[in-house]
């Protein structure tokens, strides 16, 4: 039996998933600026590969809200507005409350949780946006997978880049003391078994972080 095929097909994929690593990253560092495009065939010339794993990995950036397309156009990144943000919010919102509230019941250990709000402790307002919002996402996907269902990870996570869009195009300057303290409310909550509170708490941040980002971003448009 040969497996030539096969090989091809997981080179492919592997070759598709570091592209689609690699155009996220200049997403969301802005070196691909908002309303500006990513052709198939220019994306293929810059890396070096065919034009269907360009294709590919443009498609799996669609999906998950980091670029959009309309017929017969390239696919551009999004230049988000605050409504879009709200509507982010939104759906995103419930599934953090409803976790939050599960935690609580159990009155579980959130070690890696914990650990972002000690970090976030640690930063300085001053220090670069991609490590204030790295550690505010690690805390919140801690949240989401303490849960333990594969389900929720996956809704979770299809919304999770356009998160990561919100913050960087509003430029994130809620402050590193701020989300901190919000953050370890809600763990001191969930350890006292206090599902209303700790699920109250989690809203109140969650719906403060999307006000404020809609706010400073249509104050940068």
């Amino acid at each position: 039996m040969r497996y030539t095929g096969l090989v091809s097909v997981l080179s492919t994929v592997s070759v598709v998933d570091a592209l689609v690593q690699r155009l996220r990253e200049e997403v969301l560092d802005g070196e691909i600026a908002p309303t500006a495009t990513v052709a198939e065939t220019e994306v293929a010339a810059r890396f070096g590969v065919s034009r269907p794993t360009a294709k590919g990995a443009i498609v799996t950036l669609v999906n998950s809200g980091l670029l959009r397309r309309e017929a017969n156009r390239p696919a551009y990144v999004p230049a988000l507005t605050p409504d879009d943000i709200l509507d982010i919010y939104r759906v995103r919102i419930p599934l953090e409350v409803e976790a939050t509230r599960i935690l609580a019941g159990q009155r579980a250990i959130l070690t890696e949780a914990e650990a972002a709000v000690t970090e976030l402790e640690g930063l300085f307002d001053h220090a670069p946006t991609s490590q204030l919002i790295a550690a505010d996402l690690r805390f919140h996907r801690a949240v989401i997978a303490a849960v333990g269902s594969p389900r929720l990870n996956r809704h979770y996570s299809q919304i999770l880049d356009e998160i990561h869009l919100t913050m960087r195009q509003s430029r994130y300057a809620l402050g590193a003391e701020r989300i901190g303290r919000e953050h370890g409310l809600v763990l001191e909550k969930i350890r006292a078994g206090d599902a209303s509170r700790a699920a109250e708490g989690m809203r109140t941040h969650l719906e403060g972080a999307a006000q404020a980002l809609a706010e400073m971003l249509a104050a940068s448009s």
